[in-house]
């Protein structure tokens, strides 16, 4: 039986604010059971004052499923199952890491199933964090795009990585975090279903991503382009949104099979510092 959680929803379909929760202690079952049942239903949650050292955000990453390593972006010095998203004070006008609408790694053949994210050192303000619910998304696409996109499935590559879509060069990015770039492999092409079915709870999402979907199968980049541009258009739709202010020691927890994320880059001239780890994923699931 799930522990009753002190849950305050940010919004009315998306994200919900947890208290009376200390995840540096040993995590029992019945909590673990109560904090997956409500990112199944919240898809975000928000934990104040957590502080976890990285072994402690390590467990509370298992309770969600096996601790993955990303690929593409490399480990910080501490733990090689931990990403340091790292932007130092004086890297100012560059481009940040998670800059833009996406949900993480969507082009592997098994893209991760969630991250949890520990704020270490923060901004005394912006380097807020959104994120866009995809299942209300879905259950609110238009009809002529319903249309277009049911059963169908979408083309996804490691754009950024690769060769073919690479970012143009001279592009100024973050020495923070080290991303390994023009590997050809990362151009390989991998079909996903543009709806899937989350495993546990049986909601379906779109699953596309403005990172790293280039076409939707049978049609080519420039057909795909205006149908996309129209689904990004309502996948971020403010209503589906939800966005968090930092502060010391809060911790997140999302499903990437039914959000998408944006890290706000308006912070120049401030240092920001936040752990990250994965849990694993399965091949998506067609609705």
């Amino acid at each position: 039986m799930a522990t009753d959680l002190a849950l305050e929803p940010v919004t009315p379909r998306l994200g919900a604010h947890l208290t009376g929760v200390d995840l540096k202690q040993p995590i029992p079952e019945t909590l673990a059971a109560g904090l997956r049942q409500a990112l199944a239903r919240h898809l975000v949650l928000f934990l104040p004052g957590q502080f976890l050292d990285i072994p402690a955000l390590k467990r509370a990453t298992e309770v969600f499923g096996p601790v993955v390593r990303v690929p593409y972006i490399a480990p910080s010095a501490e733990d090689p199952d931990v990403v340091a998203v790292l932007k130092e004070a004086d890297e100012n006008r560059i481009s940040t890491f998670g800059g833009d609408w996406h949900s993480d790694f969507s082009f592997l053949e098994r893209p991760p199933g969630g991250s949890l994210l520990q704020a270490v050192e923060l901004p005394p303000v912006g380097g807020d964090t959104l994120w866009a619910d995809q299942a209300t998304a879905w259950e609110t696409l238009p009809d002529d795009l319903r249309a277009v996109v049911a059963g169908r499935r979408a083309i996804q590559t490691g754009a950024p990585y690769g060769v073919s879509h690479a970012p143009t060069p001279g592009t100024a990015t973050s020495r923070s975090i080290t991303i390994t770039r023009g590997d050809p492999e990362a151009d390989r092409e991998r079909a996903h279903p543009i709806v899937r079915r989350h495993p546990d709870s049986g909601r379906e999402a779109l699953f596309l991503n403005p990172i790293y979907t280039i076409r939707l199968e049978g049609l080519s980049e420039a057909e795909s382009a205006p149908i996309l541009a129209r689904l990004y258009a309502h996948m971020t739709r403010p209503e589906f949104c939800c966005r968090h202010r930092w502060r010391p020691g809060d911790l997140a927890i999302w499903d990437n099979r039914t959000t998408l994320h944006f890290a706000v880059n308006d912070y120049d001239g401030h240092r920001r510092l936040l752990w990250r780890t994965t849990f694993a994923g399965e091949v998506p699931i067609a609705a």
